[in-house]
Order: structure tokens, then sequence, then C-alpha cells
């Protein structure tokens, strides 16, 4: 049934360039008007400068947020899928660490607040699996390898 196919791959798409908005918008946000409350992440464990740390994951942002907005073809999609999923896990001891210090930022200003906040970020994960259909492209990379023949897309 292609009109189904092709429906799950327009809203692929679709997701995909939010996510890749979302991104640019937060990478944005880090380097300008919401680097205080970025700040308020950094678990204090982490042995380098804050602001730098918020620097550096802002023009992440940045470029996994453009990544997701220029690449559509596979395997560059399902490779970004998987290094924005990858990143996603990469800052949520941030997310953490802001519940168990108790930090307030982003209006998030009870300890409930900080909790429930944290059940999106595996939210953040499979959005960016999804979009990019990075998951069947493991599935199929897989498969090839088992099979023997080599790895086409």
């Amino acid at each position: 049934m292609p009109v189904p196919h092709r429906a799950a791959g327009t809203a692929r798409a679709a997701a995909q360039a939010a996510l890749g908005l979302v991104l640019v918008a937060a990478g944005t946000g880090h380097l300008t008007t919401l680097r205080r409350e970025f700040r308020a992440q950094v678990p204090p464990w982490l042995p380098l400068e804050a602001d730098l740390v918020v620097v550096a994951s802002g023009v992440v942002e940045l470029v996994l947020g453009a990544a997701l907005l220029a690449l559509w073809r596979r395997p560059a999609r399902a490779l970004t899928g998987a290094v924005v999923a990858a990143f996603f896990v990469a800052v949520f001891p941030g997310n953490v660490s802001q519940l168990l210090t108790r930090t307030d930022a982003f209006g998030l200003d009870t300890d409930a607040a900080r909790a429930v906040r944290l059940l999106f970020q595996p939210l953040l994960v499979v959005w960016a699996l999804w979009a990019t259909d990075a998951r069947r492209a493991w599935r199929e990379r897989c498969a090839a390898r088992r099979a023997g023949a080599p790895h086409t897309s």
C-alpha cells in the first residue's frame, strides 16, 4: 500500500524538520538569552566551566539541528538521527543533576516539575530515531551483515 508508506514518510520528514528547528532554537538559546538557565543544568561534578559546557552544547545543538534540516538521504539521515539520540542521552545527567541539586531553571521550581521533565528525555530519543528512520536503517544493516551482503543504504 503506497499511500500509508508515503504518509509515514511525510510524517517522519515533518518530525525530522521540527526536531531540527527545536535544536536550532535550543542551540541559539544556549548562546544568547537562555545561557543562565542552561548553566543550571550543568552538573556540579563535571570538571569543566559551566559556561564552556553551555556554549559547547549550544554549538553542538546548532550543528545537529542544521544536519537534521539538511540531510534527507540515507545513510546520512539515519546516522544523524542516531547521533542526535546519543546527544539526548549524553545530556540527560544534566537534567538529573537539576533534580538532585534542586536547581530552579526554565520555570522548573519544584521537585515534581523537575522529575516530570526527566520523563520527556526518552521521548526526545525516540523522536530522533523515529523521525530519521534510524532504527530501520540499523536493522537493515544488521540483517545485511548476517546475510554476508554488503550494506548499500
